[in-house]
């Protein structure tokens, strides 16, 4: 099936089992951080869709199982990564160009074309903020090898004019991620991510549009979790989390 042995896979359900992915048991597995940024992507359909570091293809996969008819592409780091992004591409009945190749040098052929949409979900750790894996799929997700900068210019060239940028980053990344901007990108939106009320947020969105001359918002906290805290077993998240984790619906940003 892939450079993975097949004991080495399991197949996990996202969106209420609209999607099926496969991926490693041991490596990078993919959890409720891609989902969330697919669905804050505001795709419509006929759209050009790419997203840089694709993995074995979730963010997509969740994207295109909302929003019929994208022109979907991704670009991954790791070949064995990409290879099952294009087995699970498959498996769901999706047509996914995913391409082998660095961020720093992609190939001609992705150079010449644009995109209405580009995101992202970079490692979240610096060169040394973070404990080594044992995995190394799991280490290069996670360890920052490219600078979180290049992520944001690749995006910005490859984006056509008025395009959207949607990453989203550990909540301390902000300032980089703001400054990286500053070169072709406005309209930027900040949508932080808190685990639960009173708490900070963790995580955020952000969204920029090439040549966006809007000014920039940060918006109220959207809050995971019910409750102060983690009372019981199961499903804790609010109502809107839910239905876009269960139910593929779209998160909807504060106007």
């Amino acid at each position: 099936m892939t450079a993975f042995a097949e004991d080495a896979l399991s197949c996990n359900g996202f969106l209420g089992g609209r999607v099926r992915l496969w991926q490693p048991v041991k490596g990078y597995r993919a959890g409720v951080d891609p989902v969330l940024l697919a669905a804050a992507v505001p795709a419509r359909p006929g759209e050009a869709v790419l997203e840089l570091g694709c993995g074995a293809g979730q963010a997509l996969l969740c994207l295109a199982a909302r929003v019929p008819d994208l022109q979907l592409a991704g670009v991954e780091l790791q070949p064995p990564y990409a290879e099952l992004a294009r087995c699970n591409a498959a498996e769901n009945d999706q047509e996914i160009e995913v391409f082998e190749a660095d961020l720093s040098a992609l190939p001609e052929v992705l150079k010449q074309r644009q995109f209405h949409h580009v995101f992202a979900n970079p490692p979240y750790y610096k060169p040394g903020a973070h404990s080594l894996a044992r995995d190394v799929g799991r280490q290069v997700a996670l360890g920052e090898g490219t600078p979180l900068a290049d992520w944001i210019t690749t995006a910005t060239r490859r984006l056509a004019p008025k395009g959207y940028l949607h990453m989203i980053q550990r909540a301390d990344r902000l300032p980089d991620m703001l400054a990286a901007c500053s070169g072709g990108l406005g309209s930027v939106e900040v949508l932080p991510l808190a685990p639960r009320q009173g708490r900070g947020a963790e995580l955020v969105i952000l969204r920029a549009r090439k040549g966006g001359r809007a000014d920039f918002r940060l918006h109220a906290p959207l809050i995971l979790h019910e409750g102060a805290r983690h009372e019981r077993d199961g499903d804790s998240y609010h109502p809107q989390i839910r239905a876009v984790l269960r139910e593929a619906a779209a998160l909807s940003w504060p106007v």
